[in-house]
């Protein structure tokens, strides 16, 4: 069984938006990293963002002023918030974790993963 559970993915239009989230009841954020990566068949899995168990963000160019990652501790909850959506966001999005004092770079040395959820912009 998935530590982590994704959820939120579906279809929209060119411009809308999503907010994925992942839920990561066994763990405690303030002392893990999450992180949301996608990934296209036949293309490598990339890392979108991260956030350090310190609430320090990360983000790949290409999403930068458009998605927002952001945790709810309390609820063990991950969140990408994802506007302005384009069609080459279109991917499967998983989440993962790593525990804080070992996370150096987002994507690097994750320990657990969700099953992810997929994203269709499309018109």
């Amino acid at each position: 069984q998935s530590q982590l559970v994704e959820s939120g993915g579906g279809l929209v239009q060119p411009g809308g938006s999503l907010r994925l989230s992942c839920a990561a009841p066994e763990f405690n954020l303030d002392y893990t990293a999450i992180g949301w990566f996608r990934q296209v068949p036949g293309k490598e899995r990339e890392a979108v963002s991260c956030i350090s168990a310190t609430g320090a963000t990360t983000y790949i160019d290409s999403v930068k002023d458009r998605f927002a990652i952001s945790r709810d501790n309390a609820k063990r909850t991950v969140y990408l918030q994802m506007n302005s959506l384009k069609p080459e966001d279109t991917a499967k999005y998983y989440c993962a974790s790593i525990s804080g004092h070992r996370f150096r770079r987002c994507g690097d040395g994750m320990d657990y993963w969700g099953k992810g959820t997929l994203v269709t912009v499309s018109s």
